[in-house]
């Protein structure tokens, strides 16, 4: 059975248009700190990697500096490692996963692979815990020609002379209650269709690419990371968020068609995580130690 939720902003069945993504906007609330979190995050790694701004959002009164880490000892005949984060900004683990990454691990990896790290692609949504940006669209269905995020456009101006040079791409997110009680209402108010809830899936889970899978990748990070916390078994229908189960912990989606991060390159192995941080069973370490472990075991398997 469809259930509609009355969202509190749009008409039912109607698509909103500038008033409503306006009302929306101005329902958002400063709740953290990009600057504090994030870039001085960021400043304190300076020392052992080299740091980029790659690009700057302004969006009137606020501006926020877009920066990537890099391998201080880049070398042109290496093959690059990249790894994103913040793409959706409420997706806490997927930050702090990534600069738990560079501080512990980064290193580990000098002289074998380029490493490339975007911690926070979307500081705006970071600070308000939301998975858009200011209007009211999704950066991870925004990478694509003429993108209408400039979270996404200004992610790829810094891959464009890389593409081809990604070996393994991670980009690292979390599914949270938060997606059946907020965001996926209003998407659906947003673009004037009716909400049909979806079951959360209790834990973690990767999204292979349909088009090229690449399954003993995929199924050496659940290896590594079911050692952190538990890996999210499939529902009643066989299913992780409407999509089959091909593995143990593993769905497949289009990653170029949707406009996904981890299709942005042509990148071999590439993969999106998800963890859950909502869990009883698991804790915010858990869920940072978790994003670390699954770049960490990508990377060891595409390096091998």
């Amino acid at each position: 059975m469809t259930t509609s939720i009355p969202y509190p902003i749009g008409t039912p069945g109607t698509p909103w248009g500038a008033a409503e993504i306006a009302q929306w906007r101005s329902r958002q609330r400063v709740q953290r700190s990009y600057m504090d979190d994030v870039v001085g995050a960021i400043e304190r790694l300076r020392d052992r990697f080299d740091v980029v701004e790659y690009g700057r959002l302004d969006y009137a009164p606020d501006a926020y500096p877009l920066f990537a880490i890099r391998s201080r000892d880049w070398r042109d005949e290496l093959p690059v490692a990249l790894v994103t984060g913040g793409v959706h900004g409420y997706e806490t683990s997927g930050v702090h996963g990534a600069l738990r990454f560079v501080d512990r691990h980064a290193a580990d990896y000098a002289g074998r692979v380029n490493l490339l790290v975007a911690p926070c692609v979307s500081p705006w949504a970071y600070e308000r815990i939301h998975r858009w940006n200011p209007d009211a669209i999704d950066p991870n269905r925004s990478f694509r020609a003429d993108s209408p995020a400039q979270e996404s456009a200004a992610l790829m101006r810094l891959l464009a002379p890389l593409r081809e040079r990604v070996l393994v791409h991670v980009d690292l997110h979390e599914t949270t209650d938060t997606d059946e009680s907020e965001f996926r209402p209003a998407l659906a108010a947003r673009d004037g269709q009716p909400f049909e809830p979806g079951e959360i899936p209790d834990g973690f889970y990767l999204v292979d690419d349909t088009v090229d899978p690449q399954p003993e990748f995929q199924q050496a990070m659940i290896a590594a990371v079911e050692k952190v916390t538990h890996i999210a078994p499939a529902d009643a229908n066989g299913e992780i968020i409407g999509s089959p189960v091909v593995a143990p912990g593993v769905i497949r989606y289009p990653l170029k068609e949707l406009g996904l991060c981890a299709g942005v390159t042509e990148a071999r192995y590439k993969t999106t995580t998800e963890v859950y941080p909502d869990s009883p069973r698991a804790s915010a370490e858990q869920c940072n130690a978790a994003q670390a472990a699954a770049v960490c075991a990508g990377l060891d398997f595409a390096l091998l």
